[in-house]
């Protein structure tokens, strides 16, 4: 039987959610305590890939599992068994054929950003020492929106078969008097991709880049032609949508 898995997770302690040899990742913990729990060898397969450091306030997986369970109850005894920066939310039943990366018709990505000192905002948040325009960023944002090929925002010689998304939110959203986020939606992401659009948004917000030139770095297609990638602590995945 097959089963969907919703869960949280502060990403400071892994190498990302995949499994890595010689390294922490949420996917190795996940898998152990499911594993124990069901006396039996599971593996899940994620909605996506988080890099080091990065958070995920909702992830969905899925597993298969032989063993009958109550799913309240397992989910639990999971959380009694994870590590603490690791939280399990739902577990339930679908289809055999359901699957949390390829029917995933939506995610969303939010990255938070300040710019005075603030303890309790740094874990999760990059502090900018500068005040960026805001305005012109969300200008040149809109230019995302669509369908078009992002090689321009992606990690190097990954192993996709396209680089083609469908953008279909794209916003900088002030949280608080100094606590801004930038919240994309699309159908799917490259690797590193929200951290360069960032860093280049950044770039435009700063008045080193102008609407003309992020244009010309979409239709480049080329990773140097953007701006540096943005750290990872400050990017959360808040959501994953299915139509079931």
């Amino acid at each position: 039987m097959r089963y969907f898995i919703t869960f949280l997770y502060d990403g400071a302690a892994y190498h990302g959610w995949q499994i890595q040899p010689n390294a922490a990742s949420v996917q190795q913990k996940l898998n152990e305590a499911l594993s124990l729990l069901l006396r039996e060898q599971i593996s899940t397969t994620g909605a996506g890939r988080t890099d080091t450091g990065v958070n995920a306030r909702k992830m969905i997986a899925h597993f298969d599992a032989d063993a009958l369970f109550d799913a309240e109850v397992l989910v639990t005894k999971l959380n009694r068994l994870l590590p603490p920066d690791i939280a399990v939310q739902q577990i339930r039943q679908v289809a055999d054929n359901a699957h949390s990366r390829f029917d995933a018709k939506a995610r969303t990505y939010h990255y938070y950003v300040y710019t005075k000192k603030n303890p309790f905002y740094r874990h999760y948040a990059m502090q900018l020492h500068y005040v960026p325009d805001f305005e012109a960023m969300n200008v040149a944002a809109e230019q995302l929106l669509g369908v078009h090929d992002f090689t321009s925002f992606s990690k190097l010689h990954t192993d996709v078969k396209t680089n083609i998304c469908h953008v279909m939110r794209a916003e900088w959203v002030r949280v608080e008097d100094d606590l801004w986020r930038f919240e994309i939606t699309a159908d799917r992401f490259l690797r590193n991709m929200v951290r360069a659009v960032v860093g280049t948004l950044l770039e435009v917000g700063r008045g080193k880049i102008s609407q003309a030139q992020f244009a010309a770095i979409i239709e480049q297609k080329d990773r140097c032609a953007a701006g540096d990638s943005v750290a990872g602590h400050a990017l959360a995945l808040v959501d994953v949508a299915y139509d079931y």
